[in-house]
């Protein structure tokens, strides 16, 4: 039997996708490591978009982006916009702990929740279009650097939501050790980009600083709301990590193709 931490590794994957590795059965303490390997999934997953956006480009850049999303959702089984939805549900309207926990635990999608979701899906689909050709490059590290923040705010703050009713279960007792390799997973794909030239120093540092403003403000509103995070608010950070990473590499991609490196 591999050892935890090698075996979060595929326990990851498992967990945030609907990939068919196997591998069963997994301990508390490979889910507890799979937090570590998130970022990983990011890459794989933004390389499925990616593959996907190529496939049907022929179609039109916003034909291809649309079918790409909807490959991401397909393969993550929508898992992290589940969260995005509950979390604009409870938080938009709820005014209370205890009403904020109580809606979380309902199935149902309100008002604030498909609200959110047309955003991040129509938002996603937009830049990706914007990306065009440059979506190869860039969809992985973003897949990647999305899921670091979630890993950070494990890390850093309580879990609120009881014992029954946990999303993430074992995920979320990862600590700093799982957050600090995540971050590693994150460093070599952007080592790797700046090494080929696909991606500068600059815009590697407005990667950097945008998803720690959103770690830091989802956090924060988290904090004060709820005093700590669920499963369901993760995902939420990992939503709108992505929609702000791909901004930044959008913004001054030009109508006939700047280069992310540019």
């Amino acid at each position: 039997m591999l050892p935890a931490p090698i075996r979060g590794l595929r326990a990851s994957f498992v967990f945030l996708t609907r990939l068919p590795i196997g591998g069963f059965p997994y301990t508390s303490e490979d889910f507890r490591w799979a937090a570590a390997h998130a970022p990983l999934v990011g890459y794989v997953v933004g390389g499925i978009t990616a593959l996907a956006f190529w496939i049907f480009r022929p179609l039109g850049d916003l034909s291809a982006a649309g079918i790409a999303v909807a490959i991401s959702v397909l393969v993550t089984g929508g898992f992290h916009e589940d969260g995005l939805a509950d979390t604009a549900d409870a938080l938009g309207g709820g005014y209370t702990k205890e009403r904020v926990l109580e809606i979380l635990k309902d199935s149902r999608v309100g008002a604030f929740g498909a609200a959110a979701l047309v955003l991040s899906l129509g938002l996603r689909v937009t830049l990706l279009a914007r990306l065009g050709e440059q979506a190869l490059w860039a969809l992985p590290l973003v897949g990647a650097a999305a899921r670091v923040g979630p890993i950070a705010l494990i890390a850093a703050m309580p879990y609120v939501t009881d014992q029954k009713h946990q999303k993430s279960g074992d995920l979320s007792r990862a600590g700093w050790v799982q957050a600090l390799i995540s971050v590693l997973w994150l460093a070599l794909g952007l080592g790797l980009a700046l090494g080929f030239g696909t991606l500068s120093l600059a815009r590697a540092g407005a990667l950097l600083l945008t998803l720690i403003g959103i770690t830091a403000l989802t956090g924060y509103r988290y904090k004060r709301r709820m005093g700590g995070v669920t499963g369901d608010f993760l995902g939420a950070t990992e939503q709108l990590g992505e929609i702000a990473a791909l901004a930044t590499f959008a913004w001054s991609v030009k109508a006939y193709g700047a280069g992310i490196g540019h």
